[in-house]
């Protein structure tokens, strides 16, 4: 036996990625629909070497179903998942709208799979923002073996956090530099993209720091350890694909870079390349389409008492969004279900 999947939002980005995922895994799926808004109705997209036609989600019932994941902004997750909730159908969220709900898990399966237990609250599972998403990856491990006390990450995150008119502008404005008639001015971020970084992700909070920033600091506490002091900047590179950061980890308890290492190389989702030479670490383009979090550039951090710094690289589109929605649904299907 296998699951009834729908897949909300299937003909973006991270919907695709989804069904790609979900057939790369080799899901058991007995039943799996895509859906998509009315003007997207009837566009078609791959699932393995099957093509799914899109369905309309304002007139789709979710009863029967096992599992959504939901690839939409919030506004349209707060109108149609509480109803494929209410149905009986267990919602796996991508956007940010319940992952600050007290009520609501909000799970990487490699680091908090315990929570899944808290599913029944309101069949609403969250999926963290992109850049937490694989830094805590990389925590935990760390965090269970030293205590974390405090980290400083900045984070060099690729167009496709911003969806396909980010991915489209980075892309016009490059090809519009070397033609001086074909002028392309900023319209999805703030100041030009091409040949430029720009921090500033998501609006300004009253602190100064942006929502970005704050997901971050938030997100750590609730997957991680509400005890960690985190801060973040965020900044937006011109990258297609794969989000880059730079962390530094202050512990209560000293931890040698080797012992580090070693620990990284045991820790679930994580693939260690670290090699004090040239090209021995990993860059975005080397990640794109890998399911694995990257991690390089280990080091002590000798201005504090036990400090390490490391990099830290992935598919923002994978570990960052789809695959850890489909993990966690192979962790639901696992733990509660037991069908697959």
């Amino acid at each position: 036996m296998g699951y009834k999947i729908a897949i909300v939002g299937a003909t973006g980005n991270v919907g695709h990625e989804m069904l790609n995922i979900l057939a790369e895994r080799q899901f058991p799926v007995d039943e799996i629909v895509a859906l998509a808004s009315r003007r997207s109705l009837g566009s078609e997209v791959s699932f393995g070497d099957t093509t799914l036609t899109t369905k309309d989600l304002d007139t789709f019932d979710f009863a029967g179903w096992d599992m959504a994941l939901f690839a939409v902004g919030s506004e349209a997750t707060k109108i149609y998942a509480p109803k494929a909730a209410a149905a009986g159908c267990l919602v796996i969220d991508n956007s940010s709208l319940y992952r600050y709900d007290p009520k609501i898990p909000l799970i990487v399966p490699e680091v908090n799979p315990e929570a899944i237990a808290d599913y029944k609250n309101k069949m609403i599972i969250a999926n963290p923002n992109c850049s937490t998403a694989q830094m805590v990856v990389a925590l935990k491990p760390l965090h269970d073996r030293a205590r974390i006390k405090r980290v400083v990450v900045s984070t060099y995150q690729s167009v496709s956090g911003g969806g396909k008119e980010a991915i489209d502008e980075l892309w016009d404005q490059t090809k519009s530099i070397y033609n001086p008639t074909d002028n392309k001015p900023p319209k999805k971020f703030t100041k030009q993209i091409a040949f430029n970084v720009i921090p500033h992700i998501d609006v300004f909070m009253e602190d100064g720091s942006t929502k970005e920033e704050w997901k971050m600091v938030v997100e750590t506490k609730k997957i991680v350890d509400p005890n960690i002091k985190v801060t973040a900047t965020c900044v937006r590179v011109p990258v297609f694909v794969g989000h880059s950061e730079a962390v530094n980890i202050e512990f209560e308890d000293f931890l040698d870079e080797d012992e580090a290492r070693d620990i990284l190389r045991e820790a679930p989702g994580v693939m260690v390349i670290d090699k004090r030479e040239d090209g021995g670490y990993v860059s975005p383009i080397e990640c794109v389409g890998d399911f694995a979090t990257f991690i390089s550039r280990i080091r002590q951090d000798s201005t504090v008492e036990n400090g390490l710094n490391l990099w830290c690289v992935s598919d923002n589109l994978r570990k960052g969004a789809a695959l850890n929605a489909v993990q966690i649904a192979e962790l639901y299907g696992r733990e509660i279900l037991k069908k697959g």
